[in-house]
């Protein structure tokens, strides 16, 4: 799930970014900042990149039913589906800073435009995925420093945005319960 979201996000960033600048090859990867190593991957020359930095827990919780019907009318238990929300760094990291500048307000644009990805806007979301709503996150200069220095790599210019609502759902059937075909209304009399 986590991966097709990031996946579909990159994607259509980059269809965007493609449009902009009339350009025919891609520039926009999904990839870490750092390699293990302490080097830059080399895949990330020129290019925007979007990392995942954090997933946190949605902890307001919808009214749900473990239940669900079956086919043969018997209640399936499953546990409810959970939902999270992703912080995604979008740095910029190209050759000419002028560059750099450019791709990463194209990219602040895009969200602008575009705070939610959905169905009707754009028919290629995967399945597993209703929707997709972008928040920008403010950060202090500390907290950004903070950031880059905890991940090991030189500050590139880039923004921070919290999707939301992730929907994971295992489907893991954890017991069964019989359909009630008959009810008695009969009373004890004294």
């Amino acid at each position: 799930m986590i991966n097709s979201a990031l996946q579909f996000t990159g994607d259509v960033l980059d269809q965007f970014l493609r449009n902009r600048f009339g350009l025919d090859e891609s520039k926009v990867i999904m990839n870490r900042l750092i390699e293990t190593n302490g080097s830059i991957p080399a895949a990330n020359s020129n290019k925007v990149i979007i990392s995942l930095i954090n997933i946190e827990k949605e902890t307001a919780k919808p009214f749900s039913s473990r239940g669900a019907r079956s086919a043969d009318g018997s209640f399936v238990d499953i546990r409810p589906s959970e939902r999270y929300n992703l912080d995604v760094l979008i740095s910029s990291n190209f050759d000419d800073y002028s560059e750099t500048l450019k791709f990463l307000n194209a990219s602040i644009l895009f969200f602008q435009v575009n705070p939610v990805l959905e169905g009707r806007s754009f028919p290629g979301i995967p399945q597993d995925l209703s929707k997709l709503e972008f928040e920008i996150e403010k950060m202090t200069y500390h907290q950004m420093q903070s950031l880059w220095t905890a991940m090991g790599a030189k500050y590139q210019p880039s923004v921070i945005y919290k999707a939301r609502l992730i929907t994971i759902q295992g489907a893991q059937i954890q017991g069964f319960t019989a359909q009630v075909n008959q009810t008695s209304n009969e009373s004890k009399q004294a």
